[in-house]
């Protein structure tokens, strides 16, 4: 890929001009005007300091190289050794640079809600849902993200049959996005005393989590119906009318909480999911619109794709988009999906 230079140059003398504008101290006085440079400064310093050091560093080659013409010896050796290690680092920066100025997910930089929903397998399929969602509160502990449990319907043997997470953190949505569809799980249930293995699925949602800005909801749109919450089994665990189910009219989209003892709560946290599925149907809707020929949450997020197996019996995680099969299973359901994930953005970020 060429390197865009002029928009590369323009982006530096951005950044200068941000700079000089923070130095200013009527801008400490503007709480807004500050948060918002601040945003735009740190957002373009990768960049821009990755432009600074290529130029450098293809200087000093082009130094190098014309000293090959004059060395004789033990010193052209050198300089030869001297040019390779600069080629090097000008091919790693000019791809580092490459992969930034690649245009990015309007939704990369999002939040996410993870919706995870046991299917086919019954018991064991929602056993496996904990098993995900433990996976993915591990991953994001190691990305240092923040998560927050939204709703549940656990089955009252330590799995769920549905559940509803939050994940705040940087690049979260550009992280995950790859995860939506149906992971299939291939082992021996605790029950079964035959020793066959089960074949069991879990769906899983990855919504960008919207802003108000983002999604206008008329409360005249909103059916909102408050009952008792109840755990496993019909066990009542609230006294009170506290949990909420909203029903979006136009488009049918209900979504019930009731984790909270407080109904505000519940309703808070059910609009918050509500919000993101709409954004997810909007957003689903344009690219409908536009034919969008890439590979992305929209169809990641088909119900009917199979996108992974975990085989545990070979101790194997296998991704059926892109061929990619590993015999660490253990490893991955710790959170260890970095390789997995790097993988499958490099694999379906680009075109067909």
């Amino acid at each position: 890929m060429q390197l865009p230079e002029n928009r590369l140059n323009d982006m530096e003398s951005r950044f200068e001009q941000i700079e000089t504008r923070l130095a200013e101290p009527e801008v400490a006085a503007r709480p807004d005007e500050l948060r918002e440079l601040g945003k735009e400064h740190a957002e373009l310093r990768e960049i821009v300091e990755m432009w600074r050091e290529r130029r450098t560093v293809a200087g000093d080659l082009s130094e190098a190289t014309a000293m090959l013409t004059e060395a004789r010896g033990g010193e052209r050796d050198y300089v030869q050794g001297e040019i390779a290690s600069l080629k090097s680092r000008l091919e790693d920066l000019d791809a580092r640079l490459s992969k930034e100025m690649t245009p990015k997910d309007a939704n990369d930089d999002r939040d996410v809600i993870m919706e995870i929903r046991a299917g086919a397998g019954g018991d064991e399929a929602g056993l496996f849902a904990g098993d995900l969602v433990r996976m993915y509160g591990r991953y994001a502990e190691n990305k240092r993200w923040k998560t927050e449990e939204l709703s549940s319907n656990p089955t009252g043997v330590g799995g769920f049959k549905d559940v509803s997470v939050a994940v705040k953190g940087k690049g979260a949505y550009s992280r995950l996005k790859f995860e939506a569809g149906v992971h299939r799980v291939q082992r021996v249930p605790v029950t079964e005393s035959s020793g066959r293995i089960h074949t069991s699925a879990v769906a899983v949602n990855v919504l960008p989590e919207a802003e108000e800005v983002d999604v206008d909801i008329d409360p005249n749109d909103l059916k909102i119906d408050v009952y008792r919450s109840s755990g496993p089994g019909g066990q009542s665990v609230n006294t009170t009318d506290s949990a909420v189910r909203i029903r979006h009219l136009p488009t049918g989209i209900e979504v019930a909480c009731q984790d909270e003892k407080s109904q505000l709560q519940n309703r808070v946290k059910a609009l918050r999911i509500l919000r993101a599925r709409l954004l997810q149907a909007k957003q689903e809707e344009q690219a409908r619109e536009l034919a969008a020929e890439r590979r992305s949450q929209v169809r990641s997020a088909d119900r009917s794709e199979r996108i992974r197996t975990y085989n545990f019996h070979e101790n194997r995680v296998s991704d059926h988009r892109i061929g990619y099969t590993v015999h660490r299973l253990s490893q991955i359901l710790e959170g260890d999906l970095d390789d997995l994930i790097d993988a499958l953005t490099a694999g379906l970020q680009g075109p067909e």
